[in-house]
């Protein structure tokens, strides 16, 4: 008889400890320490959290299935007790699922970053390198488009300073002479050359103001002023013609007599070569820039201003540096929805982490809270983030309020 007893007791307790008959064998196959790597880390991902899962859902079957003697709706509960465990399938196999959807969704995004990285680095290099161009392009839409002469400006300046510096170097050893003259000592050439410079600028570009002004009261009809300003603009010609242009003639005149036998000429040829060289270099500077460019530097010297009367190509130029600016937003706006793009890839990213392992967790949990409250707490499988926090409804105080309310009246009838 004791041995029966013994017998018997030996099958509960089989019964009642099942799951020591296979955890041992499935945690070390799970675990796969004495795998090679690559299996043991594809174990270890896919296997080891199923298992433990369901080796926690058999130990606390045991006092679930015991509980149901106890229970007085145990149709419910046993069907709650199969819906569990067949959760608990489903949830493996939205495990592996988000595991491989996880795998996808990482590629993606680093595919998605690498694309981001090497288009910005992109960009980056293109905007340094073609910067210089994009400066050069701005700059000539702002000079061609606006209502100011500034190429004249810039190459009546240019001019000036080319007659300054070649008049410098025709002059300089007349000037060192009479100097040297006078005073009686010996004048550094380049500090002569500088002031010698400095003094031949501001009577070359003083004759283009005064032809400006000539040329301005001839339009007025203004013959008062035509007549004094004619008489300062032959002054000016005899003074540039005996000191500027009659030593730069002076200084042709042996090369002149390389190629001319018994080449001679007297102080009126020079003067005459002179003043029509004068004339040519003014007339055709005149006509081509410095008729633009003169009033314009005059207007800046006085102090008057420029007036800024916006031509068709200002406005144009100025549409296309708006469209420039607009561009730039774009550019802007870009880089924002990337970083947006960045952000939602990876909460997504994140959400494609995080759910496989909690589906198998939520479904341990059910099973505790299916043997301590009777209910399940989550609704699997979990399709997002957020049907996390759509946990089953537990027993609050109101329900228990409303239970007892029904049972009560239940018995009244």
């Amino acid at each position: 008889m004791n041995n029966d007893t013994t017998t018997i007791a030996k099958i509960v307790f089989s019964i009642l400890l099942f799951p020591t008959f296979f955890q041992e064998e499935f945690l070390a196959f799970a675990w796969a320490a004495s795998d090679p790597m690559w299996a043991m880390s594809l174990k270890r991902v896919f296997l080891l959290l199923p298992v433990l899962t369901f080796i926690l859902g058999a130990w606390v079957t045991i006092p679930t299935v015991l509980s149901i003697i106890f229970r007085h709706n145990r149709k419910e509960y046993t069907l709650s007790l199969f819906a569990t465990w067949w959760d608990l399938g489903k949830s493996i196999a939205y495990f592996w699922a988000g595991l491989a959807n996880f795998f996808f969704y990482l590629v993606v995004y680093l595919l998605g970053m690498i694309k981001m990285l090497v288009l910005g680095v992109m960009a980056v290099l293109q905007t340094i390198l073609l910067m210089p161009f994009r400066l050069l392009g701005t700059a000539g839409k702002k000079v061609t488009g606006s209502s100011i002469p500034l190429i004249a400006v810039f190459l009546t300046i240019f001019w000036v300073l080319i007659e300054a510096t070649i008049f410098t170097y025709v002059t300089t050893p007349l000037v060192l002479d009479t100097l040297s003259n006078i005073t009686g000592e010996t004048i550094d050439v380049t500090l002569m050359r500088v002031a010698l410079f400095t003094f031949l600028f501001f009577i070359v570009l003083g004759s283009y103001a005064v032809l400006s002004t000539f040329v301005d009261s001839i339009k007025e009809k203004n013959i008062s002023q035509i007549i004094g300003i004619a008489a300062i603009e032959v002054i000016v010609l005899m003074v540039e013609v005996l000191f500027l242009y009659r030593e730069f003639v002076d200084a042709l005149i042996p090369w002149f007599a390389m190629y001319a036998e018994d080449f001679q000429i007297g102080i009126l040829g020079i003067l005459a070569i002179s003043t029509f060289v004068w004339f040519g270099i003014r007339s055709l500077s005149w006509f081509l820039f410095a008729s633009y460019g003169t009033p314009t530097i005059m207007a800046i010297i006085q102090g008057k201003g420029i007036e800024s009367v916006k031509s068709k190509e200002a406005s144009g130029a100025s549409k296309k540096i708006s469209a420039q600016i607009f561009d730039t937003d774009e550019y802007m706006n870009g880089i924002k929805e990337n970083i947006d793009w960045v952000q939602e890839k990876g909460d997504e990213l994140i959400a494609a982490f995080m759910l496989p392992p909690l589906q198998l967790v939520a479904s341990a949990i059910n099973f505790c809270t299916l043997l301590v409250a009777g209910k399940h707490m989550f609704e699997l499988p979990l399709t997002d983030m957020e049907s996390l926090t759509n946990t089953g409804r537990m027993n609050t105080r109101e329900e228990e309020k409303v239970e007892l309310a029904s049972g009560k009246t239940a018995n009244a009838n």
